[in-house]
């Protein structure tokens, strides 16, 4: 038996899904579309049930990937039944998927979802009559505390085993004639699910029309005689208002508001969607979960911890490591074991040690080794994310951003990124615009996504450790802001020349805030886990050998111990003179920096497996890795100007070409509608990038080695560069604001 789970974003389906399932669950992609595909067994019941965890949709209209999905799975025959998630915070809203639902011929049940918080907010909702309504059960649920979820189990498997017919509002308007000859047209065919399909075909969906084109000539004969001029001859729109009339004077009537409230949501939003704090408090808090998952002094206790107190291996001397930083130099400290170990049990010089010790294991090891950092910082992103703070993060991010070109609607998709790009490219798709969907693409890389995090966290590491005046935190936080910055000054760019349009209006319901489930955030920690170590263990580990080979052997194919001499060596150092003005391609390592950047586009953790693997890294010299970061960039003229090198390197891997898997997204996407046009957008965007990420890194290192030299003097010319942003900025306001004025004036 097989159920299906629906319901909108934010409703706590997959949080249903995660009670239900536990660690029984599977994920994987739904076949043509990134887009996860979440299964799991429910034991309780006389029979084993296969849960399907079903994309968060609005409506069963095939407007993005997630609704085809969503919408193919509930006609499938296969599907028994259908547990539809409400959020009770927002019943009507909710409800507009549910009388799509109830069209289907399959037996749908109702978990009406945080119905506690709707009793704190002052309402109560009379369920048995909400029930008689519907027609069909609806059961009374918690999600996150896992209250009523048997009872809705048990009613949804006895429902699965009885017959039903599908039933629309449109049955009593004005296109209820309309929709009762359509519906008799396709059970003359046979067709299964007739009610839904009639709807479908007089709103003018397409994929029903493209199923159905003899049934559309014959509809359109009837249309003729059913008056929408109301609503301009759009059907669609006259099925939106009347199945959102049906809900307002059929099913809301049961929520009765019982007693005056003001939400803690609604308490905690005053402060942090703040008109001026609300973006200043996001830093603050992105700063403070670095400073957990880098940092090297902990809540700087070194302050009050007197001198020569303590030197604990892992934790620190005189000060406590982040509990990041704690866990990372725990896996590196074993990693360090084997290396050693196996250097000890092999042949020295041998060419397979070198493969399977300085080649292998060092790349490999390189990336594993940032896995409890990549962990923990996923961990806060994703309490933020369930906690419901990252959709307000988008409505304050909405309104500072519109003016760039940018709209709420476009950094969903933006802030999906910090996970993934591809997930983040694809969710482009919502956008209304091709010129909004362009432009949001060209960004994408610019916000740092997890496989970038290894690079970070190596950097920061070594350089906080040897400048005591850099905290690996604030380094992070850097580079974070520098990609935010570029995302501003890129769309702005964007919309003047290559990709004009304004960005459409965003309107966006907040989520109540509620406690993030920690069995729901261990299962999404375990899938992360899951991908990263078989990423290491099949792409990472496949490339490290591949590039071990070129490092290992000259053009006459003899192995040799100095990777200098190389095939990548010899080739590398040819092209690395085009990188010595962003500081990082000079000096003898220069080229290994070049190499580690270029395999970074097969896989942005390519990057430390590299440097790894070209360090000879080993356990016998667990300092040669360290030694090679901190040579970044080396002198200029006698002056340090490594520290300039490494941001610039840094934010040159931040907004270049993405790794190979969001390349392929962004072409798919750029592609949609006219290939001719969508090849030239798609390989401006390569350029777009590899552009924007050398003239980046080229200012950075120049201004950086400006402050090296002369503090004061980086200091004047920032202050300059600043008074002239904010007079530019101040000045384009005020024209606004007279725009503004004369249109209302004009209204009046």
């Amino acid at each position: 038996m097989k159920f299906a789970l629906a319901g909108n974003p934010n409703s706590g389906k997959t949080t249903l899904f995660n009670a239900l399932t536990g660690s029984n669950a599977h994920v994987g992609n739904w076949p043509g579309v990134t887009v996860d595909k979440k299964e799991g067994i429910y034991k309780k019941l006389p029979e084993k049930v296969e849960i399907l965890d079903l994309p968060g949709v609005y409506s069963m209209s095939p407007y993005t990937p997630e609704e085809v999905i969503a919408r193919n799975v509930v006609l499938d025959q296969s599907t028994d039944a259908i547990i539809n998630i409400v959020d009770a915070t927002n019943l009507e809203r909710n409800l507009y998927l549910t009388t799509q639902l109830l069209e289907l011929d399959k037996p749908i049940v109702v978990a009406l979802n945080m119905i506690d918080v709707v009793d704190k907010e002052g309402y109560k909702i009379d369920i048995l009559e909400l029930e008689k309504a519907l027609g069909v059960p609806v059961v009374s649920v918690s999600a996150l505390k896992g209250k009523g979820i048997k009872e809705l189990m048990e009613r949804a498997y006895s429902k699965a085993k009885e017959k039903r017919e599908g039933y629309s509002p449109l049955a009593e308007s004005v296109l209820g004639n309309l929709l009762k000859l359509t519906t008799e047209m396709y059970k003359i065919k046979g067709v299964s699910n007739p009610v839904f399909k009639a709807v479908k075909l007089i709103d003018g969906d397409a994929l029903e029309i493209a199923e159905n084109p003899d049934l559309e000539k014959e509809l359109d004969k009837y249309k003729a005689q059913f008056d929408v001029s109301n609503y301009d001859g759009d059907y669609g729109a006259a099925i939106a208002d009347i199945r959102y009339k049906h809900i307002v004077s059929n099913y809301s009537i049961y929520l009765y508001r019982v007693k005056s409230y003001t939400s803690k949501s609604e308490k905690i939003d005053r402060v942090l969607t703040h008109k001026f704090w609300g973006i200043p408090i996001f830093l603050a808090i992105m700063l403070f979960v670095f400073h957990i998952t880098f940092g090297s002094d902990f809540l700087y206790l070194s302050l009050i911890i007197p001198e020569g107190s303590f030197n604990i291996e892992l934790i620190g001397k005189d000060m406590i490591a982040s509990p990041g930083t704690i866990l990372q130099s725990g896996v590196e400290y074993l990693t360090d074991l084997v290396l050693g170990g196996v250097y000890a049990k092999m042949p020295e010089g041998a060419w397979y040690t070198g493969l399977i010790a300085d080649g292998l294991l060092s790349g490999v090891f390189a990336v594993l080794s940032f896995v409890p950092q990549i962990l923990l910082l996923f961990l806060f992103l994703s309490i933020l994310e369930d906690s419901g703070y990252m959709a307000r993060v988008a409505f304050i991010m909405d309104r500072a951003f519109k003016r760039f070109g940018l709209s709420g609607r476009a950094l969903m998709p933006l802030l999906m990124c910090f996970g993934c790009a591809v997930p983040g490219i694809l969710g482009t798709r919502t956008l209304g615009t091709d010129a909004e969907r362009r432009r949001t693409i060209y960004l994408t890389p610019f916000f740092s996504c997890g496989a970038k995090l290894p690079i970070w966290a190596a950097f920061a590491g070594v350089f906080s450790a040897k400048y005591m005046n850099l905290s690996a935190e604030v380094i992070v936080f850097t580079i974070y802001i520098i990609g935010i910055v570029i995302a501003i000054l890129a769309a702005i760019l964007l919309k003047k020349t290559i990709i004009k349009g304004e960005p459409q209006t965003f309107i966006m319901e907040l989520p109540s805030y509620h406690i993030p489930q920690i069995k729901g955030l261990l299962i999404h920690l375990w899938e992360k886990l899951k991908h990263y170590v078989t990423r290491a263990a099949t792409v990472i580990a496949g490339a490290v050998v591949v590039l071990w080979f070129f490092s290992s052997f000259n053009f006459r194919f003899e192995y040799t111990g100095d990777s200098a001499n190389s095939i990548l060596g010899t080739i590398s150092r040819w092209v690395s003179f085009a990188f010595i003005p962003v500081g990082w391609g000079m000096g003898e390592n220069g080229w290994r920096f070049l190499v580690a950047a270029i395999t970074g586009i097969v896989a942005k953790e390519m990057v430390v497996a590299t440097l790894g693997t070209l360090s000879g890294m080993s356990g016998i010299d667990n300092g040669a890795f360290s030694a090679l970061l901190l040579s970044v960039g080396g002198t200029l003229g006698g002056l340090d100007v490594s520290v300039p090198a490494m941001f610039s390197f840094l934010a040159f891997n931040l907004l270049s070409i993405p790794c190979a898997s969001a390349v392929a997204a962004a072409r798919s996407e750029l592609l949609l509608g006219d290939k001719k046009v969508g090849r030239k957008y798609f390989y401006g965007a390569i350029l777009f990038w590899i552009a924007t990420a050398y003239s980046v890194s080229l200012i950075i290192f120049w201004f950086g080695t400006l402050a090296v030299f002369s503090p004061w003097i980086a200091a004047i010319v920032g202050a300059l560069i600043a008074i002239g942003v904010v007079i530019v900025v101040t000045i384009k306001s005020k024209k606004l604001k007279v725009i503004e004025k004369g249109i209302e004036n004009e209204t009046n």
